[in-house]
């Protein structure tokens, strides 16, 4: 009886619903209708917005980024430079690869998770915070004219130099104007006047070498010179001699060169414990990481590094003339574009260089002067490991080592002892073991500062710390009071060293694709920094002479720092 009462109630409810469903349905209907029947205008400059890839083009933007550098020097090129940039370069890549890279630059236009994460500080990045700090904006010493590693020639020192011969004079002769004479194919025409903005930015680069610095942090030609590695037209490629893995140098149209290190393993591969440390890979990003880090310590040893992604068929295959490359080239059983070049290590076919399928990153450095202009001196560490599996080196066995190395030229005076203890603090912060060598301009003898070279076997292991690379801190315990102060501030939350590395990274090319760093790799400079830190204390526990006071004469400026 229940249900008979019940079932007309129930009947009248499920029409009811049935007509509401009905009525929202026309209503959405006559919405859409009305949406659709709507005229969509199109903004008449839309078509001026796509890129547009010939050169007359590509001269422009390059003069547009330049100019607007000029007033964020302190930065190298923003992101969204970077992603107009990636976009007008498309077009030089190989056909097959096209819509690859498509893909890949319209991903670039959303924020990726590194830029979404940096912090930061008082409505400012870190990294501009870390910046404007006073110690990054101490005046440097007054540069004289031998202060410089290449000078111009002027039309005086032009007519002096007929009257009486200048041998091994470093020299650039630059008259009222020079034009090119090589008639090679492919390379731009020179029209360089004695006005420096007429130079390429990697002639400005090597004009901008003093004794002190490889490069000034505010620049303004530095983000000129990362963009130009990261967008010119690839000319020429062939392998680079000496070294034990393989390594191209690139040729570009403006008579520019730069090395390139190519992706042998993914990012987030950590380096097998069981391997030695003379056997890892070379990676490349730890080549970009390296730059990025050292700039940061506000060293500015290391030449300018920028990602890139080339077109191996395109960029290399088909650019080549080195026979010692283009004979390797192969294709997988996967599809993708190899080749392996001639080297010491890892250069088979059990370790190519492959492209998914031509797509491969890699690091372009720029490259230091001609040694024919700027001769360099390479200088064995002290600290040099021995490169053997059973031997120890000398200062492993002798924890009092540093007392021999005092009293050696050139560590017996001036600032070389305390530069190697940057150089060491630097590769402990990126775990790099294999530092035998390194190097200095001739010109400026033992007063000057030490290049930073070859760092691609560093970032290979997060997880684990290697002390020992700290050795010439703990064994001398003498540091630069401003290599100490600029660590301290790093240490701080408003400039945690993590924190500004990410953001750094950030602008570069390839970290659209993905952090170039992994956060355990971050991580890692942190903790290590926090070694380092330790290392100085237990040293001032245990001496009293442990800081070279090189900001004596700032003392009035930076007193509020202590």
């Amino acid at each position: 009886m229940v249900r008979r009462n019940r079932g007309p109630s129930t009947r009248s409810i499920y029409l009811g619903l049935a007509c509401l469903s009905l009525a929202l349905h026309l209503l959405l209907a006559v919405f859409c209708l009305s949406v659709l029947q709507t005229t969509c205008v199109l903004p008449t400059s839309s078509s001026s917005s796509i890129p547009r890839t010939d050169s007359r083009h590509n001269e422009s933007v390059s003069h547009t980024a330049s100019s607007s550098t000029a007033s964020s020097s302190d930065k190298l090129p923003e992101r969204t430079q970077n992603k107009e940039h990636r976009r007008l370069t498309a077009n030089t890549l190989h056909h097959e690869a096209d819509d690859t890279l498509r893909e890949v630059t319209e991903k670039a236009k959303e924020p990726t998770g590194a830029a979404k994460t940096i912090q930061k500080v008082k409505g400012e990045s870190k990294l501009e915070a870390l910046f404007e700090h006073p110690l990054y904006n101490l005046p440097g010493p007054e540069l004289q004219p031998d202060d410089w590693l290449l000078r111009l020639k002027n039309d005086e020192d032009i007519k002096d130099a007929e009257s009486e011969e200048e041998e091994g004079e470093d020299t650039i002769i630059i008259d009222s104007q020079w034009q090119s004479a090589s008639k090679e194919e492919g390379y731009d025409d020179m029209d360089w006047t004695s006005d420096v903005e007429t130079y390429p930015p990697w002639l400005r680069f090597h004009l901008g070498i003093s004794r002190w610095e490889l490069y000034n942090r505010k620049d303004p030609n530095l983000a000129q010179l990362t963009h130009y590695l990261a967008t010119q037209r690839i000319l020429g490629a062939v392998q680079k001699t000496g070294g034990t893995q393989l390594k191209l140098l690139i040729s570009f149209p403006n008579h520019g060169q730069a090395l390139l290190k190519p992706m042998k393993q993914s990012r987030d591969t950590e380096t097998d414990v069981n391997l030695f440390y003379f056997s890892d890979f070379e990676r490349h990003n730890a080549e970009i990481s390296a730059f990025h880090l050292d700039r940061l310590l506000g060293f500015n040893r290391i030449p300018p590094v920028v990602g890139r992604l080339m077109n191996v068929t395109a960029d290399i295959r088909e650019k080549t003339t080195d026979h010692k490359v283009s004979r390797t080239f192969f294709t997988s059983p996967a599809g993708n574009v190899c080749f392996y070049g001639q080297c010491e290590y890892y250069c088979s076919t059990e370790h190519p260089v492959c492209g998914r399928p031509h797509l491969l990153e890699v690091s372009l450095a720029a490259i230091l002067p001609d040694l024919s202009l700027a001769p360099r001196r390479s200088w064995r560490s002290p600290w040099r490991r021995s490169y053997s599996r059973t031997k120890l080196a000398q200062w492993e066995k002798n924890p009092n080592y540093c007392d021999s190395v005092k009293q050696t030229p050139p560590y017996s005076q001036g600032t070389r002892l305390v530069d190697l203890i940057d150089m060491a603090v630097l590769d402990f912060l990126m775990s790099n073991m294999d530092r035998h060598h390194y190097e200095t301009f001739e010109k400026f003898g033992n007063e000057t500062f030490l290049l930073h070279l070859d760092n691609g076997r560093a970032f290979g292991r997060h997880s684990q710390d290697e002390p020992s690379i700290l050795a010439p801190l703990q064994q001398c315990c003498r540091i630069r009071r401003s290599t100490l102060l600029r660590l301290r501030l790093l240490a701080l939350p408003d400039f945690r060293l993590s924190d500004v590395m990410r953001e750094s990274l950030a602008q570069d090319p390839l970290a659209d694709a993905a952090p170039l760093l992994s956060e355990a790799h971050l991580s890692a400079l942190d903790r290590r920094l926090a070694a380092v830190l330790q290392v100085v204390h237990t040293c001032q526990e245990k001496h009293t002479d442990v800081i070279h006071d090189d900001l004596d004469r700032y003392d009035q400026d930076i007193r509020f720092l202590f």
